[in-house]
């Protein structure tokens, strides 16, 4: 069983900072990228961005030169640091990776958190 939990989602007020991490747990064999993504009410689910093993990464155009996506391998963490926040901002932000299992170590699949609320108040 592998688990991805996020956290640091809240409220803050526009301009403000927040730092969400998440980490996977679980017979995990490898992890190739992990990212993350956010859900809007009434949008569809959105790349925010995401990062190779080897520390490439990508981001989607309305969150370049705000948020920062980081990594450790070690500790099979992934986090997002966001700054200047928007409220346009707002949405659930999940943990995404993609990895395989001990059980299955050629097969690779993409595992998701349970999301955490990001609030930006105007």
């Amino acid at each position: 069983q592998v688990q991805l939990v996020e956290s640091g989602g809240g409220l803050v007020q526009a301009g403000g900072s927040l730092r969400l991490s998440c980490v996977a747990s679980g017979r995990i064999f490898s992890i190739n990228a992990m990212g993350w993504y956010r859900q809007a009410p009434g949008k569809q689910r959105e790349l925010v961005a995401t990062i190779t093993r080897g520390g490439i990464t990508n981001y989607a155009d309305s969150v370049k030169g705000r948020f920062t996506i980081s990594r450790d391998n070690a500790k099979n963490t992934v986090n997002l640091q966001m700054n200047s926040l928007k409220p346009e901002d707002t949405a659930v932000y999940y943990c995404n990776a993609d990895l395989s299992i001990v059980q299955v170590p050629s097969r690779r699949a993409e595992y998701w958190g349970q999301g955490t609320q990001v609030t930006v108040s105007s």
